[in-house]
């Protein structure tokens, strides 16, 4: 069975670039997924420097990872996108890939995107950690 889902804008909040303030998960198990990083089978870091190829890595392994546990991207509760750049136009290109990519999903949920100084690997520009409701 899986569980049901519910994203809310509350009327008295902001308006959102596709994301919701509030997500509720009615009952059931929950993965939490290690921040998905930009690295191949091999751990080395995929297109250093270059934000779309990383994006896309990640989105290849947050993919990879959610298929282990039998979920899909709408079946994401929360999401924190790290992005290594101080610059609003980065980061919503980023956010723009993200949510346009066959992750996109995952982005519907509660969701927050950051602006960070470094990430875990020299060149990495981004990574997603995701939240997850699992089916019963």
């Amino acid at each position: 069975m899986t569980p049901r889902i519910s994203r809310i804008n509350p009327e008295q909040s902001h308006a959102t670039p596709g994301y919701h303030h509030v997500t509720v998960v009615e009952s059931g198990r929950t993965a939490h997924l290690a921040g998905q990083c930009p690295l191949d089978l091999d751990g080395r870091l995929v297109g250093p420097g270059a934000l779309d190829l990383q994006i896309d890595q990640v989105v290849a392994n947050a993919l990879t990872a959610l298929a282990a546990v039998s979920a899909r991207p709408d079946q994401v509760v929360r999401s924190v996108v790290y992005v290594r750049s101080d610059s609003s136009g980065v980061l919503g290109t980023a956010w723009r890939r993200l949510t346009g990519s066959a992750l996109g999903p995952a982005f519907t949920s509660a969701s927050t995107l950051l602006g960070v100084a470094q990430l875990g690997f020299t060149g990495q520009l981004v990574e997603v950690d995701l939240t997850v409701a699992l089916p019963d």
